[in-house]
């Protein structure tokens, strides 16, 4: 069962990406809790090429790290606006790999909200949704 905080986290992004939405630019919105209480948000980053692109959770660790120096992620989630004539609403969604190589490398310990197969969502440890963590030399 997720915490008023939870649901504050996900408001949170709704709220950035309701805000910033632009159809094939920016569909996902995410919002941290760093390890002193604040809450900062970001949205995706696309571009033509694809592989410059950048993450709702990558843009809100950025942000956060900016403003006033890296104290940790407690929680992150990620939500995704449907396009438009596409069914649903804005969900939460899973980080992808990259965004969970980076949220681990900046806090082992962070929560992570994930979707929970169409029912409520649940939170889950960065380290198992990656399980066997890469590590450089002898980390």
């Amino acid at each position: 069962m997720l915490s008023n905080e939870d649901n504050e986290l996900i408001a949170a992004a709704t709220e950035a990406i309701s805000q910033r939405y632009r159809n094939d630019w920016q569909e996902v919105g995410a919002a941290m809790r760093t390890r002193d209480g604040r809450i900062v948000t970001g949205v995706n980053i696309d571009a033509y090429i694809g592989r410059i692109a950048v993450c709702a959770e990558a843009i809100a660790i950025g942000r956060a790290i900016t403003e006033t120096g890296d104290h940790g992620i407690e929680t992150i989630v990620a939500v995704r606006h449907p396009k438009p004539g596409e069914p649903g609403k804005i969900a939460v969604v899973s980080p992808c790999g990259i965004c969970r190589e980076l949220i681990h490398d900046y806090d082992a310990k962070a929560r992570v909200i994930v979707p929970d197969n169409g029912r409520e969502p649940k939170v889950a440890l960065i380290s198992e949704l990656l399980p066997n963590k890469y590590r450089r030399g002898s980390e």
